[in-house]
C-alpha cells in the first residue's frame, strides 16, 4: 500500500548553459507553452520556467539580480563566512594567550 501513488524520486540533472540558454529560446519564439517544451524535451516545467525568468532578468526586461550579480554575493558571502571563522580563532588563540601569561 505505500507505493501507490508514490513515484520514483528523479535523479538530479545537470545541463550546460548552451542548453538551456537553447531551451529559453525555443520558449520565446515558439508556439508552444513553457510546459510542451519542457514535456517534449523531458524536463520539468518549473526548472524551464526558471530559466526563462533568469534570462528575462539578465536581458534586463524583468527586475531582480542578475546571474553576475547572484554569483558576486554568494561569493562575498562565501568570503564573509570564512572571514568570520578566522575572527573566532583569532579570539579563541588571544583568550589561550592570555590566560597562559597569568
Amino acid at each position: 500500500m505505500e507505493s501507490m501513488g508514490k513515484k520514483k524520486p528523479r535523479p538530479r540533472r545537470s545541463f550546460t548553459s548552451e542548453f538551456k540558454a537553447e531551451i529559453v529560446e525555443l520558449c520565446r519564439r515558439c508556439d508552444r507553452s513553457v510546459g510542451q517544451v519542457a514535456k517534449d524535451f523531458d524536463l520539468t516545467g518549473t526548472a524551464v520556467r526558471d530559466w526563462v525568468v533568469r534570462a528575462e532578468v539578465d536581458a534586463g526586461e524583468r527586475d531582480g539580480p542578475t546571474s553576475g550579480e547572484r554569483e558576486e554575493l554568494a561569493a562575498l558571502r562565501r568570503e564573509n563566512r570564512r572571514l568570520r571563522q578566522d575572527v573566532e580563532v583569532l579570539k579563541r588563540a588571544t583568550a589561550f594567550f592570555a590566560k597562559e601569561t597569568r
